[in-house]
């Protein structure tokens, strides 16, 4: 693609993550060409190509289902350009405005995804000290961070993804503003921070990111309700319920095995849920609406800050839901629970609460040791689950039936 670029007559770079990540030796997780053409030039010289965006119009170079995104050099912010808008918050709205790649280097975030790799002679070309702050494992903004995180509140959260993956520091400078600048994310579009969501906690590096954002006062932007339980903190629950969801995340990734993402926000939604359910059942709502209403009014009041697909929200009502279910370990309703669709995510999740107390540990091993049981030894299972229970309703009944005995046997007089 470089090369064809060239071949047409346009200048075309290597930028960005791609680079740097080559550097640090990593495999790339996928490549950013820039390049002098403009979107629809570039759409000219590859019939595989696919114009998107509206605030950065940008190509789309398709092959298969894959592609490889390429950017026309950036010019200088100008605040009276047509083709620029800014908020009166700071916030880049609109750019496209094209320029050179001396231009293009000072409207990139950081330092270190400013280096670019010229095919031309293989070298690297830097113009911002990138190379020296890669060297020096230093997340360092391009420009006033002020300046820059009001053009974009999501380099906050960029900053912290970066540092925690990359295993870098974040520049004094930059660190110095986050926590004032935290409310800024309140403007960006919720499904835009979901994309963010995915790559925070999705990427093997969870708990560190947590851990970092919350130091820098930027989770509770993102999450406003849970950042209200933590701070409600009772006996370390939900911080050690929470911390465990992304310490077993983060082993999952590792061990190459699948995450799925409402498994997590269930996670980080669940003592939310449960204490606004708790509230309805003291309000005299009965227990299964009242964990209905709380999931319900918890879901849509997420959803404003990360708008996760409708797909989610039912699978998190489901793992939620069939917490209950674990308890029922007699006659055939063990049997059906563990048809169930999300039985899997449901159990794993009992195992979570078991392993930071918030279930009785007893309840999980009886559930592990059932799946592994044959079908004699589950009957068996749900029977002796059953003989432990039925002591106490015999002498419910036992005691019930001697206050009907004493109660309706009728008085019978003798006369003589």
């Amino acid at each position: 693609m470089l090369y064809q670029l060239k071949k047409s007559g346009y200048a075309a770079y290597l930028v960005g993550g791609c680079v740097r990540d080559l550097l640090l030796g990593r495999e790339p997780k996928d490549f950013d060409v820039v390049t002098d053409a403009t979107p629809d030039q570039i759409r000219k010289v590859f019939r595989n190509c696919r114009l998107i965006g509206r605030r950065f119009r940008l190509a789309h170079i398709y092959f298969g289902h894959e592609y490889i995104e390429v950017a026309t050099f950036r010019g200088r912010a100008d605040a009276e350009n047509d083709d620029q808008k800014f908020h009166e918050s700071g916030q880049l709205l609109r750019d496209n405005i094209y320029g050179t790649i001396e231009e293009d280097v000072w409207r990139r975030d950081f330092t270190v995804n400013s280096l670019y790799y010229n095919i031309r002679d293989f070298s690297v070309v830097d113009y911002t000290g990138g190379m020296q702050d890669h060297r020096a494992g230093v997340m360092k903004l391009i420009g006033d961070p002020v300046t820059r995180y009001r053009e974009d509140p999501v380099r906050m959260l960029r900053a912290v993804r970066f540092a925690v993956k990359l295993g870098f520091v974040l520049d004094a400078e930059c660190q110095q503003p986050l926590r004032d600048l935290a409310s800024l994310l309140h403007a960006i579009p919720s499904a835009r921070l979901y994309e963010e969501f995915l790559k925070l906690f999705l990427s093997g590096y969870s708990l560190q990111t947590y851990e970092m954002l919350r130091h820098y006062g930027l989770f509770g932007a993102l999450f406003p309700g849970v950042d209200r339980s933590l701070n409600e903190e009772r006996q370390g629950f939900p911080k050690v319920f929470i911390a465990k969801a992304f310490e077993n995340s983060d082993k999952r990734v590792a061990d190459g095995l699948p995450v799925t993402p409402y498994f997590l926000l269930a996670a980080l939604l669940w003592d939310s849920v449960q204490a606004l359910a708790k509230q309805k059942i003291a309000q005299g709502i009965p227990s299964i609406p009242a964990q209905q209403m709380a999931a319900s009014e918890i879901i849509g009041e997420q959803v404003q800050r990360i708008a996760f697909p409708k797909y989610m929200g039912i699978a998190m009502r489901d793992v939620w839901y069939l917490q209950s279910r674990f308890h029922q370990q007699t006659g055939t309703r063990p049997f059906k629970l563990i048809t169930h669709p999300r039985f899997r995510a449901a159990y794993d999740f009992l195992l979570l609460r078991a392993e930071t107390g918030d279930v009785e540990q007893q309840v999980a091993d009886w559930w592990t040791a059932f799946q592994v049981a044959e079908g004699t030894n589950q009957t068996a299972m749900t029977q002796a689950s059953s003989a432990k229970k039925s002591p106490q309703k015999r002498r419910h009944r036992s005691k019930s039936n001697r206050n009907k005995n004493s109660v309706d046997k009728p008085t019978v007089e003798k006369h003589d």
